[in-house]
């Protein structure tokens, strides 16, 4: 990888930037001050340096973050913010999207990449990743709509969800937490709707075994640390 493409992929500067930090020798490779920009680097083996500072080298990022209401599940729009637009700017890279959807009314956990493979790994059904929701209701939860999520949801358009928990909450029965393995448009409101209720509130709470972080306020996000990201997997 070119020297200038690799400062680039980490967030150090832009092209233009990176050519000027190189040829006023603020860059170094393996200790060895560089002057051309084209000059070629193992990312994975040599160790860089900009004016002094090391620079950890990251193949993909890992954002979590505590979805706020009024953003869409994007990477860009032109009509609405998105939730990359909440990712400060020093934790930005090109090519981050949501892993998956969040309604721009629904709240909670939400991951942002730039790496499909994990986001396919964590989103395929075929995974059996569960993903916890907590549901504020118009009315009361029943054992028959129990019983109807465990044997999966037939949408009016004939679209069969997989197998579902609905946990009623015992002091509130207006409240319930359900448990899926997929994500379908709208789905967790739309399960509710064929059972005849309609969902006034709805925030992400777990993905895997991964919980949302307590001290991550809404509309904040940081990086994920390597045991949060293989808890999403157990």
């Amino acid at each position: 990888m070119r020297i200038d493409k690799f400062l680039v992929s980490q967030n150090i500067c832009t092209r233009k930037e990176a050519q000027k930090l190189v040829r006023k020798g603020l860059v170094k490779i393996d200790g060895e001050i560089i002057k051309k920009p084209e000059t070629k680097l193992d990312p994975n083996v040599n160790k860089v340096t900009v004016d002094g500072k090391d620079i950890s080298y990251q193949e993909y990022v890992y954002i979590i973050m505590n979805k706020p209401k009024g953003y869409i599940s994007a990477s860009n729009d032109k009509n609405a913010e998105t939730v990359v637009d909440l990712v400060p700017k020093e934790m930005k890279r090109k090519n981050l999207f949501p892993a998956g959807r969040l309604d721009k009314d629904t709240t909670g956990m939400l991951i942002i990449t730039d790496d499909g493979d994990f986001a396919h790994r964590m989103l395929s059904p075929k995974k059996h990743v569960e993903k916890v929701y907590k549901a504020t209701l118009d009315g009361e939860v029943t054992d028959e709509m129990v019983e109807n999520f465990r044997k999966g949801i037939s949408f009016y358009d004939g679209t069969l969800c997989l197998s579902a928990k609905l946990l009623p909450n015992k002091e509130n029965p207006h409240i319930a937490r359900v448990i899926i393995r997929e994500g379908k448009y709208h789905q967790v409101k739309k399960m509710f709707l064929t059972q005849g209720l309609t969902v006034r509130d709805l925030h992400r709470e777990q993905i895997g075994m991964l919980k949302l972080p307590k001290d991550l306020a809404p509309g904040e996000c940081r990086f994920m640390q390597e045991d949060e990201k293989r808890n999403i997997f157990l």
